[in-house]
């Protein structure tokens, strides 16, 4: 009787269990990157940010989390050279989730907004590289996935920039800065719902059994976009249009109006978030439970069962709702000040780069987009700006991710190993 015959259903527990425990921290550090902007800008409150990413990260999760969960699990491990020891698969990915978990539960209470795919990859390449051998690593793919975390920080920061530089030019700079932020609004409230929809609608409903081609998602997206931009017009015109004694530019009355937008930016992404980031979680936990039920043959295409992504993203929610506040307070505070336009451009241009990373089914950092956004938005407005020294502890943070994922799973699997045989 083969070893994962034998503890199968141990193993299965155990997975769920890590795989909750690991989307329990992607709850608690990650989702500052959907809601830090939103809050610390003071368009919402913590409380409405908390309300909001729990029905959308969940969404997310769920509806369009399968295509990058595919990638994180079939990708990093050669699954070929495991064939002759599939309980290796399994001790290794059960390694990878309470090694990554336990990183950013550290990583949390500190308040350092980390990379939780950072975490998972680097897991997953400590125990492949040390328990299996070096060539059972695709190092191709994790240089691949490397070079994302390069390209997408600078690509949100470059549409961050771009995005605000719009705003000041055609709204704060215009003569009428109120009327020309009624003019132009809804057409950034358009946008949202249009990359929102495409996401959705191109890859994330085939677990809802809807397929879609591109040309009708386009179409549909567009729809969308449209109804969405009504609704926020009719939103905006329930904004006090009233100048605030002292504010003789009508800034403050057209902030409030990017307050009514961030509603919209931070909901877009909230589900972008949710899509991208319940893969470095249910990954693993779906590869663990595709070898015990195939006893012991190792597929790299299994599906994910619809379950596994709602447990992904129960725990996600959990993580939310339990330690949130402590990264939130971080991005949406401690890098630069931010306002509602600026708040806004910085998430809608990081939603932008999630949700074109999740429709490729590139596993990209969340955390290093937002931070992109955020410094980018900052750089609008100069390097005085920005603080310093916040981004150098989250650089710092950032540097370690990658070998204390590695070292913890090195250590749990050769714990698991010489309790299993």
């Amino acid at each position: 009787m083969s070893i994962i015959a034998q503890h199968g259903e141990i193993f299965i527990i155990l997975a769920c269990l890590f795989g909750f425990f690991m989307a329990w921290g992607v709850g608690a550090n990650d989702v500052a990157n959907a809601m830090g902007t939103s809050v610390g800008s003071k368009a919402i409150t913590i409380k409405q940010a908390i309300i909001i990413a729990v029905i959308f990260e969940f969404l997310g999760a769920w509806l369009a989390g399968g295509e990058v969960t595919a990638t994180i699990r079939g990708g990093i491990v050669d699954p070929d050279l495991l064939a002759a020891d599939p309980q290796f698969l399994v001790y290794g990915m059960l390694s990878a989730l309470l090694a990554a978990g336990i990183w950013l539960l550290i990583a949390s209470a500190r308040g350092w907004p980390v990379s939780t795919t950072h975490s998972i990859v680097g897991a997953i390449v400590g125990f492949g590289a040390v328990g299996l051998g070096m060539e059972a690593v695709a190092w191709n793919r994790v240089g691949t996935i490397a070079s994302s975390w390069v390209v997408s920080p600078l690509l949100a920061g470059t549409i961050a920039f771009g995005l605000f530089k719009t705003v000041q030019y055609l709204i704060f700079e215009a003569r009428d800065p109120f009327a020309a932020a009624k003019r132009y609004v809804p057409m950034y409230v358009f946008l949202v719902g249009f990359i929102v929809a495409m996401v959705t609608l191109t890859k994330g409903l085939t677990h809802v059994g809807l397929n879609f081609t591109f040309g009708q998602s386009f179409l549909l997206s567009i729809l969308i976009g449209l109804v969405i931009m009504g609704l926020g017009i009719i939103l905006e015109r329930r904004v006090d249009y009233q100048k605030s004694a002292g504010d003789s530019f009508g800034y403050g009355g057209v902030e409030r109006v990017f307050g009514v937008l961030m509603l919209f930016t931070a909901c877009a992404m909230a589900f972008a978030h949710g899509s991208n980031d319940v893969a470095n979680a249910v990954g693993p936990l779906a590869a663990v439970i595709s070898v015990v039920r195939s006893d012991g043959v190792i597929d790299s295409a299994a599906l994910v069962p619809w379950w596994v992504l709602v447990l992904g993203g129960g725990g996600i929610v959990f993580g939310l709702v339990t330690y949130g506040h402590r990264v939130i307070a971080t991005v949406g505070t401690g890098i630069t000040e931010l306002t509602p336009s600026r708040g806004f451009a910085a998430t809608l241009a990081a939603a932008t780069t999630v949700v074109l990373a999740s429709g490729t089914g590139l596993p990209i950092s969340t955390t290093h987009t937002l931070v992109g956004a955020v410094l980018g938005v900052g750089l609008a407005r100069g390097m005085a700006a920005l603080n310093l020294r916040v981004i150098g502890t989250i650089v710092m943070s950032w540097l370690i991710t990658l070998p204390a994922g590695a070292g913890l799973a090195i250590l749990f699997f050769f714990t698991f190993k010489g309790m299993f045989g």
